[in-house]
């Protein structure tokens, strides 16, 4: 395989390795990224190449008629490079099928699956596809057209294409291929444009003319990061397919789906089209993320978006290379050049926008279940915690609160108590949040459900082809599927969701089935049989079909049909659940929903779907965490403990100890297995996972996010598959246990000075793996040697932890220096910072100092205070400590850790603090 790794980068130089972006390569064709085993073959396509006759190029005819391909030149494409020429995977392909595509057929022993096997049928070198007939110039970079070579095998094949090309930042390109003579549906995604055309991009772009192919490279290690000239590309109207080689193994993205973070490139398939199901290897899940994220040789980094929404494949295979692949919509692709996964991230960011500032409240500790079968037996439960002192910031409700699970209303006489219930929880700083389902119910009597009747009027729902409301089945039995595409939809939901608030004074809300999720395969009368509910080609998608467990595809929404919207359902429900919040509450929304789609983090956050109480799942949600971060959407977890299947006290303990530091933490579990809130446990584990608790909620203030370690440590390969340990923000490393009956985990650390969180013991690491002691009641925490964590006493609530003084951890580096921030605000407040009401403070350690700096400070920061700063790593016992110039009493321990306590300075008034 390593043979292959380094072939994208071994294509000819042109004769300025730097060309400019509008020259056209004289055609590097498929068969120059294969191998030198065939030596004399390529000799003959080069020959032949220099007399500018396209080498054993066939007829212009349908793919039908193209002819069989000599086997010399099937047998001599190597294995890892055999893109797929025949994809359905509900066929049993053969030669005749395949020879009638005009592509190569061998057979292998082993029977063809759609996932993780070699293709029996694959493309040949020099399968035509279009040419780049010209090229121009425009304001923001170039314009080009396309023309098909051949008609393809697909039906409604495009024949001429638009290739535009904008170089919109130094390190961002935006390439779209489409129909040049007719529009066709593009997402409506809000996305920036750019200008002015960039002035010193850090990459070059060539074209490859017959057949038309792109090359991006990398302008400081000429390293190739596209070359889709490896395979044909295909344009018809429901089948659209571009391939690339790539320049390394290390993939990550491509959501969402339950896999290690680190991709396998051995011939695997990810699907993605939304889908209500379980989370299980190998199908597609509830939402979708087509991004993907890649680390180079060297430690450079690049990241690709595919601004589409239709059902899509990405095929990954050992050349390495990967195969996009989707049934509709335009092929806009955005490139993030870096160089290091950070800012790759921070450039998607940029194009599908920023996440949200969440509720302080929001990143506390949540408690739900389904099958609470009272408010009274909810609320006891929430006493029960408070008796046991053990944190919570927010208490949850599932269905069983509805009337006949119907959404804005509440049982009438089993959740008759359900307002005094929320009245409690705000009394004591707590939080409510309660689940929407988008289904609404649509066989009640006439007048009495008035978000039916009134939707109805309104002519908000979803309708089949006819134009009749589409109806399906969800829990409450019938219902009608909401457009959040119209815009009208989006004040329904308001107007719903203000009555109700009148009633239940909720706080957020968990937007849940929102796939959209039926019961029945299309609606309860099927789907009619036509281009959209049976496509010429459909990923492999569970259930076999688009319809499958929710609505028919050639439904009608007011954007578009259902076929191209599908995808967007969950985000365009958030994007009207968040704004409604805003109107009803007037403070930052907390929404967390089940299906996504790239931006959504601008309006909620995720968990990671209904997963099961074993030992592998928590492993799992991990990579989940980690993905979610990739896709703009930091507010995520998965449920603690898990969510179906009755846990056991250790496995519950340790995924308490691991979900504390989910930036969304919520424990939750089924309707009929045994309660696994922490305050149903002993005395032994319950105060093992109130001591985690208090520690995440120490933490909260640092705003940090989950991320994977090579996003901090590129230069260091070992880290690139690491995805059972990860780091909050850029300093704190934790290491779960995953594992039962174990007192001890190993865990990687990069080289470097670490130091335990809690002793401030170091670790100095030359890159090695240590094994480290962890008791029931423990799981290991490391600081980063040159960070500054401000942390704060923890109390029951964010709410009360945010009044109460702040510990400094300053951890040194080997140089003795340290450097930290804090961004301080009320916590629930819209637009702080656009507003200027937050503080702003830079922490600094050099030459036995620490200094706090307060850059931008507004009142909510003159309650707060400095109590204690301990310093990890000084290497002298200091023998004076002064504040502010003034002497000050100081402890120092022989693991070289010095504590200066009852400071009493504060937050909004600047510092230092000096050991000698």
């Amino acid at each position: 395989m390593k043979s292959y790794q380094k072939l994208a980068t071994d294509l000819p130089q042109p004769p300025d390795a730097y060309a400019e972006e509008e020259s056209i390569a004289r055609k590097p064709p498929y068969h120059r990224q294969l191998s030198t085993w065939w030596l004399c073959v390529g000799l003959l396509m080069v020959a032949v190449l220099l007399s500018g006759v396209t080498l054993w190029m066939l007829k212009q005819v349908p793919g039908d008629q193209l002819g069989q391909t000599p086997p010399e030149k099937c047998s001599a494409v190597p294995e890892p490079f055999r893109f797929d020429c025949y994809p359905e995977w509900s066929v049993v392909v053969t030669k005749e099928l395949c020879e009638s595509r005009g592509c190569c057929f061998i057979e292998r022993v082993q029977p063809r699956g759609n996932r993780s096997t070699k293709p029996w049928c694959f493309y040949p070198p020099d399968f035509p596809s279009y040419t780049l007939e010209s090229l121009n110039q425009t304001e923001l970079g170039m314009v080009g057209l396309l023309r098909r070579k051949v008609k393809a095998y697909y039906p409604r094949d495009i024949e001429r294409l638009q290739l535009s090309v904008e170089f919109e930042t130094d390190t961002r390109l935006h390439i779209k291929i489409t129909d040049s003579t007719s529009p066709r549906y593009e997402v409506p995604l809000e996305v920036p444009r750019a200008t002015k055309r960039a002035e010193n991009p850090i990459y070059s772009l060539e074209f490859s003319k017959e057949p038309f192919g792109l090359l991006l490279r990398r302008r400081a290690s000429g390293a190739v990061l596209l070359n889709t000239t490896v395979a044909p590309l295909i344009f018809a109207d429901q089948f659209l397919q571009i391939s690339t080689v790539l320049p390394s193994i290390f993939l990550y993205g491509l959501g969402e789906h339950r896999s290690h973070f680190l991709h396998s490139l051995d011939w695997s398939t990810l699907t993605l089209w939304a889908r209500d199901v379980p989370p299980m290897q190998f199908y597609n899940l509830y939402g979708v993320h087509p991004f993907y994220l890649l680390m180079e040789e060297g430690g450079a980094a690049h990241g690709v978006f595919l601004l589409n929404s239709n059902a899509m494949e990405v095929v990954l295979q050992p050349a390495p290379a990967l195969t996009w692949r989707t049934i509709g919509g335009v092929l806009d692709f955005y490139i993030f050049l870096g160089p290091d996964p950070n800012m790759v991230i921070q450039q998607y960011h940029q194009v599908i926008g920023f996440p949200a500032m969440p509720p302080l409240w929001g990143l506390g500790f949540h408690l739900c279940r389904w099958g609470y079968g009272t408010s009274n037996e909810t609320w006891q439960t929430v006493k029960a915690m408070r008796n046991y002192q053990i944190p919570q910031d927010a208490q949850w409700n599932d269905i069983d609160y509805m009337e006949g699970y119907r959404d804005f209303t509440y049982e009438p006489e089993k959740f008759d108590t359900l307002p005094q219930l929320v009245e409690d929880l705000h009394k004591h700083g707590q939080h409510y949040v309660m689940i929407t389902d988008p289904a609404i119910s649509s066989s009640n009597p006439p007048g009495s459900y008035w978000p039916y009747d009134e939707g109805l009027r309104r002519g908000i729902f979803i309708n089949t082809t006819e134009g009749q409301t589409l109806i399906g089945q969800v829990w409450p039995g019938l219902t009608a599927f909401p457009d959040f595409s119209n815009p009208d939809t989006s004040q329904w939901w308001l107007e719903n969701l203000n009555r109700f608030h009148a009633l239940v004074p909720f706080d957020g809300l968990w937007i849940d089935m929102n796939e959209p999720s039926n019961f029945k395969d299309g609606s309860v009368h099927g789907c009619p049989w036509g281009e959209f509910d049976n496509p010429p080609y459909v990923p492999a998608v569970l259930g076999g079909s688009l319809s499958s467990k929710t609505t028919c595809a050639s439904a009608k929404q007011r954007v578009s049909v259902h076929y191209n919207l599908h995808n967007l359902y969950g985000l365009m429900e958030a994007k009207a659940t968040a704004s409604a919040l805003i109107q009803i509450r007037g403070k930052r929304p907390f929404v967390i929903s089940r299906s996504t789609f790239p931006s959504q983090g601008r309006y909620s956050g995720h968990w990671l779907g209904d997963n099961r109480s074993k030992w592998s799942d928590m492993y799992w949600s991990i990579p989940g965490v980690l993905n979610f971060n990739l896709f703009g959407i930091p507010l995520v977890g998965a449920d603690i403990c898990g969510f179906s299947g009755t846990t056991t006290e250790e496995l519950c303990t340790r995924w308490t100890q691991l979900g504390a530091f989910y930036p969304f933490a919520r424990n939750h579990n089924y309707l009929n297995d045994k309660a696994q809130d922490p305050a149903a446990f002993s005395s032994v584990v319950r105060t093992a996972m109130k001591e985690v608790l208090l520690t995440h909620r120490a933490h909260l203030q640092g705003h940090t996010v989950a991320r994977p370690l090579f996003f901090e440590f590129p230069q260091d390969e070992i880290t690139y598959s690491i995805d059972k340990q990860f780091l909050w923000g850029r300093s704190l490393l934790v290491t779960p246990v995953l594992e039962p009956g174990v007192d001890s985990v190993t865990g990687y650390f990069p080289r470097g000075v670490w130091y335990d969180y809690y002793t401030g013991t170091s670790v100095n690491s030359s890159g090695e793996s240590l094994k480290m002691a962890a008791p029931l009641d423990h799981i290991n925490l490391h600081v980063r040697e040159g960070a500054i964590l401000p942390t704060q006493k923890p109390g029951s609530t964010s709410w009360v932890s945010s009044r109460n003084p702040l510990r400094l951890i300053a951890a040194l580096s080997q140089n003795a220096s340290a450097w930290g921030d804090l961004f301080w605000d009320d916590g629930e407040s819209l637009e702080t910072f656009e507003k200027g009401a937050y503080s702003y403070l830079v922490f600094n350690v050099t030459q036995n100092v620490f200094t706090s700096t307060v850059l931008h400070a507004n009142v909510e920061a003159t309650y707060i205070t400095v109590d204690t700063l301990t310093v990890y790593g000084v290497r002298d016992e200091p023998s004076r400590v002064t504040v502010n110039g003034k002497e000050n009493p100081f402890s120092y321990l022989d693991n070289q850790v010095l504590t200066v306590s009852h400071l009493n300075l504060k937050l909004s008034q600047g510092f230092s603090i000096r050991w000698q």
